[in-house]
């Protein structure tokens, strides 16, 4: 039998579970609040705070940690990679802690893994699909000017893991599909998954899209430099507006979407407003992702926390659903997906790759 441990460290929770093989037998889920994170300058100096959280919660729990041989964490943002698996080599571990392409918390997923692989005798560490997994069409790198280039960094995990499950669902290959997939959580992005492959899909972490309960989003470029030449925001200010203090932390103070949503359903007004114009803007990414898979979609998956918010899915349908038929997958199976990654590893059923940047 394969010991698995999964770790995904998100922008606002650390989760992780235990497999024995294809069985779960341990899975958390702790929820970080803003005022919690706060305390942290960046991502990379809350490693030793989620590090305790997990060692912990494993002994408490009565997890035989030395037992456990395969630990693979969500990757993190280093330079652009197939999708597969990797093993966890000094390079990638540099490259996540220097953030080379952005800060996240994703970053810390093959830290973590490396580090607890090697508290126990002969583990090993690995990653798989992460978030700088990369299969644009050339076309969707142009930005407008020649100085930029669109990047790909997305949800890879969750939103491959969705397709493949909806495929499976209704009897199809998910190289065989055309799909518009939402995830919809801390952070937002909608892909457009074209016969397995990734074509377009907004950069979800710092600048692209839909505003999500803690990033911005798109904001009007004009106004950012203004903003940034004032002399009244330094750099790191600045990002923080854009990932960490955008979104419903900006607006309503608070990045726990379920609150912002029991507000609305309360009657509070500011935060039903906000949380449509939320909704509205998801809608309208979908409709560009319809529009580069030429109006040819077999299905909207929607997936994440926030499609757990019956008000989403219903708006989106009225908003969306001419494009094609709406599912939804509430939460995510990041950890599963992850586990499985590994235990095909386990099995030798997939080679697993070397990060060489």
């Amino acid at each position: 039998m394969h010991r698995i441990l999964a770790i995904n460290p998100g922008s606002t929770s650390t989760k992780f579970a235990v497999y024995f093989d294809t069985k779960c037998v341990l899975k958390k889920a702790i929820t970080h609040s803003f005022d919690e994170l706060l305390a942290y300058k960046n991502v990379i100096d809350q490693f030793d705070f989620r590090k305790g959280l997990i060692i912990d919660t494993l002994v408490e729990e009565g997890i035989d940690v030395d037992s456990i041989k395969f630990i693979i964490g969500r990757g993190g943002m280093t330079y652009p990679m197939e999708s597969g698996v990797y093993r966890v080599n000094n390079q990638m571990l540099k490259h996540a802690r220097e953030g080379i392409v952005g800060q996240h918390a994703s970053n810390l997923g093959p830290m973590l893994a490396d580090f607890i692989a090697h508290q126990i005798p002969n583990a090993k560490a690995f990653i798989a699909d992460p978030v700088v997994t990369d299969e644009l069409e050339e076309i969707a790198r142009i930005s407008g000017h020649s100085k930029f280039e669109r990047r790909s960094i997305f949800h890879a995990l969750n939103q491959k893991a969705t397709a493949r499950i909806h495929a499976e669902k209704v009897g199809e290959k998910y190289e065989n599909m055309r799909l518009i997939v939402a995830h919809l959580g801390g952070g937002i992005s909608v892909g457009a998954h074209k016969y397995g492959r990734v074509i377009d899909v907004n950069n979800g972490l710092n600048g692209e899209g839909a505003f999500s309960p803690e990033r911005s989003g798109t904001l009007p470029a004009g106004q950012l430099v203004e903003l940034c030449f004032s002399g009244n925001y330094s750099s790191s200010q600045v990002q923080r507006m854009i990932l960490g203090e955008g979104g419903f932390v900006s607006y309503l103070g608070t990045n726990n979407a379920r609150e912002v949503e029991d507000m609305a359903n309360a009657g509070d007004e500011k935060a039903r407003f906000i949380q449509e114009a939320l909704f509205y803007q998801v809608s309208k990414q979908i409709g560009e992702m319809a529009v580069v898979l030429e109006g040819k979609v077999d299905g909207i998956l929607l997936t994440g926390g926030l499609a757990f918010n019956k008000s989403l899915e219903s708006y989106i349908q009225n908003k969306a659903g001419f494009i094609a038929s709406i599912f939804t997958y509430p939460g995510e199976d990041e950890l599963e997906a992850l586990a499985m990654n590994a235990l095909r590893v386990a099995r030798g059923e997939v080679e697993v790759k070397e990060y060489e940047k």
